[in-house]
């Protein structure tokens, strides 16, 4: 006689994938849990990564090929710095705001000591010393030190009602301190983004009117005063208004770089066909890589990237808007405003917009100092964005099997 036995169902959890469990120890947070805003960064970022190192390929290859012998040397390079670059947007997307903003004072003063260091035992290119060489490592502590003044900012600003006036002096000196050293490599444009960032940051926390207008008369004539006693300085002021007149000498860059933003027409030339990069167009990888890009895909390419830009700021905008707290807020608008405003700046200078400037184009330009601190930048704001869903970082299970209870 044969009895059926009915079988109960098994109440135990379906098991993880290893896919999912790698996943889950890499974020704070289950990826079904991001806020749409962190998960529309993310991707924003990484498409800004990949379309970065295809531009600088396109940008480097034959100067590569000619001057090192590798067409690849610069993108491989800059492969190595993306990947540990990468690593510090997941360090700054893992660690709490909280840890970030009381690192940033000391890593500010210690970002200070560096870009005075820099005035002292620099080396020296293109008449500027902003770079400390450690082996085959350069150091640009100018570039590295952008994310921490974000931070320092917002604490500052967000807190501004209610702290001393020591506190205030202090912070305030250390970043006229700053601005100026940097202002001594020289180096006039990052100087000058320093200070518009940090203006900016106290707008939007709410100092004094009076304050405001005071710092902004100071930092033109300062800005004034250095064109004023730096030659090449100001040299580039006065071909930037005319670049015709000289273009084979003070004018050359904006003259070439203008050249190949108009031969790319509607749709550009197509991907690695520019042909200023070849011989022409100098600095064609790091400041003017704008123009390779305009030269390549044309006005239409020119105008996504602007638009990408737009929807960036506006995602970060949201961003912001949603913070809980004001110096949760002045981080996210700090980021956005550096990154937006430095790619614009670049733009600004490539197309004849403003003087010509040092300033790269964030995740684009080659340089692996600028995309750290742009990457780390990113992963603030991702973290800004996290913490305002009010998430609660969920603990990894450990793999140790529990001891069973005793029947």
């Amino acid at each position: 006689m044969s009895t059926t036995v009915a079988r109960l169902p098994d109440s135990r959890p379906a098991p993880r994938s290893r896919r999912s469990t790698a996943l889950q120890r890499l974020l704070p947070w289950p990826w079904e849990a991001w806020p749409a805003e962190s998960r529309l960064l993310i991707g924003l970022v990484g498409l800004w990564s990949v379309v970065g190192l295809l531009v600088l390929a396109s940008a480097s290859w034959w100067v590569a090929e000619r001057e090192m012998g590798d067409g690849g040397y610069y993108l491989k390079r800059q492969l190595i710095w993306m990947v540990a670059s990468w690593g510090l947007l997941w360090l700054g997307v893992r660690t709490s705001l909280r840890r970030w903003l009381h690192l940033a004072p000391l890593a500010l003063l210690v970002g200070c000591v560096l870009v005075a260091a820099t005035l002292v035992l620099g080396s020296t290119v293109n008449g500027a010393s902003r770079w400390l060489v450690l082996g085959p490592i350069q150091l640009q502590p100018s570039e590295l030190v952008k994310p921490f003044v974000i931070l320092q900012g917002a604490a500052l600003f967000a807190h501004w009602r209610r702290i001393g006036l020591d506190q205030k002096l202090l912070w305030l000196g250390v970043f006229g301190l700053l601005i100026l050293m940097i202002l001594k490599q020289p180096n006039l444009s990052t100087a000058a983004l320093t200070g518009l960032l940090l203006w900016l940051m106290a707008l939007a926390g709410g100092v004094g009117l009076p304050l405001l207008c005071g710092a902004a008369t100071a930092g033109g004539v300062v800005g004034a005063a250095s064109i004023a006693m730096n030659t090449y300085q100001r040299l580039r002021v006065v071909s930037f208004l005319d670049p015709w007149r000289d273009a084979q000498g003070d004018g050359y860059q904006l003259v070439q770089s203008l050249l190949a933003i108009g031969s790319g027409g509607l749709f550009g030339e197509g991907f690695g066909l520019s042909t200023q990069k070849l011989q022409y167009l100098p600095i064609q990888s790091t400041d003017f890589i704008f123009a390779v890009f305009a030269e390549e895909f044309g006005y239409v390419g020119s105008v996504v990237l602007l638009l990408f830009l737009l929807l960036f700021g506006f995602v970060g905008l949201r961003v912001a808007l949603s913070c809980r707290s004001n110096q949760h807020r002045l981080v996210a608008m700090g980021c956005t405003t550096l990154l937006l405003g430095q790619s614009i700046l670049n733009i600004a200078v490539a197309t004849g917009s403003m003087p010509t400037t040092g300033l790269p184009l964030p995740m684009i330009s080659y340089g692996g100092n600028s995309l750290m601190a742009s990457l780390l930048i990113c992963g603030l704001l991702i973290r800004c964005s996290l913490e305002s869903a009010g998430l609660v970082p969920v603990p990894h299970v450990s793999r140790r099997r529990r001891p069973m209870p005793a029947r």
